[in-house]
C-alpha cells in the first residue's frame, strides 16, 4: 500500500505566533509531538506529504466554495499572513501536479472534487509544514474541505471522501504521509477566543482514536457549534484521516487547553498506514 503514515494535528497561529506565550511545559511538549510526527513521517519514507486542511476564506470565499478542493500546482506559496504575526517566513512550497492529478482523477470516481492550480496556503497548511518540512523538501499536496461557510459538505460524505482518498493514494506507487489539521474546540475571531471546551475534546478525541464511525457521524453541526464553537466544524479534518484508515485505531499523542493558542491543541497518529 502506499499509504505510510497517517495522522492529525491542530493549527492555530497562536501555535506559532505566540509560541512563547504558553506555559512552558505545554509548548514543549506540543512541539516535541509535532516533532515526533515529523520523525515518523520521515522514518517512513514518504515522498509526499498529502495535508487535509480547512482554509479560512484565504482564497475561497462564498463566491466560490467548494466543499472539497486539491491543489494541483507546480508549487505554491505560503504564510499568507504577515510572517511576523504568525511567527513563519514566507517560503514556495513544492508540488507535484502529476500524482494531484491522477488523485484527482481517481477520487473523481466516488467523490465530486474541485481543484486548483492557483492556492496560497494561510496558517492552516503554513503551521503543520513549519514542523513537518522545515527543510522545504517534500513534495506538498493541498486538500480543503470546506469548514468555514455553510452549508457545510455532511459528515457522512466527509467519511466518503476520506475512503476515496484513501484508495486513490494506494492505487499511487509513491510512498506518501495524510495528515488532517483543524480544530477541535475553539471560537477564533470571536470575544470568546481563547475558550476550549477540554470534555467536549476528549470526548470527540476518543471516538476518534477508536475510529467509531458512527460516533463520529453522529456529531451535528448545530451541537458542534454550541459546543466547541464554529472552530469545531473542523472535526471534518479528523473525521476524514480516520475514514482513510477505516477499522484502525489511533493514538493521541498530545492533547492540552492551550488558551493563548486559543484552541485544543492536538496531535496524534492512526494506525493502518
Amino acid at each position: 500500500m502506499s499509504l505510510v503514515f497517517a495522522g492529525v494535528c491542530s493549527h492555530a497561529p497562536g501555535i506559532t505566533g505566540r509560541a512563547d506565550r504558553a506555559e512552558p511545559d505545554l509548548k514543549d511538549g506540543l512541539y516535541a509531538s509535532f516533532d515526533r510526527m515529523r520523525d515518523a513521517i520521515k522514518e517512513a519514507g514518504a515522498e509526499t506529504l498529502v495535508v487535509v486542511a480547512a482554509e479560512h476564506f484565504a482564497n475561497f470565499f462564498m463566491d466560490n466554495m467548494p466543499a472539497y478542493c486539491i491543489g494541483m500546482a507546480d508549487d505554491y506559496q505560503g504564510p499568507i499572513e504577515d510572517e511576523e504575526w504568525l511567527g513563519i517566513k514566507r517560503r514556495t512550497i513544492p508540488g507535484n501536479p502529476d500524482l494531484s492529478h491522477r488523485l484527482i482523477k481517481d477520487i473523481m470516481q466516488d467523490v465530486d472534487v474541485s481543484y486548483a492550480q492557483e492556492w496560497k496556503f494561510d496558517h492552516g497548511i503554513m503551521v503543520p509544514l513549519h514542523f513537518l518540512t522545515p527543510d522545504n523538501d517534500m513534495d506538498i499536496i493541498p486538500v480543503n474541505i470546506n469548514c468555514q461557510g455553510p452549508p457545510l459538505t455532511p459528515l457522512h460524505r466527509t467519511w466518503a471522501f476520506g475512503k476515496a482518498l484513501r484508495r486513490a493514494i494506494d492505487a499511487a506507487p509513491e510512498k506518501i504521509a495524510l495528515v488532517g489539521t483543524g480544530g477541535v474546540s475553539h471560537w477564533p475571531a470571536t470575544p470568546d477566543s481563547g475558550k476550549i471546551n477540554e470534555p467536549w475534546d476528549q470526548s470527540f478525541l476518543e471516538k476518534w482514536a477508536a475510529n467509531d464511525k458512527d460516533a463520529m457521524l453522529a456529531y451535528t453541526d448545530e451541537e458542534c457549534y454550541a459546543e466547541g464553537g464554529q472552530g469545531a466544524f473542523e472535526i471534518r479534518t479528523f473525521i476524514a484521516i480516520a475514514a482513510a484508515c477505516e477499522g484502525n485505531p489511533g493514538d493521541v499523542w498530545f492533547y492540552a487547553p492551550i488558551p493563548i493558542y486559543a484552541v485544543g491543541c492536538t496531535v496524534g497518529a492512526m494506525a493502518g498506514s
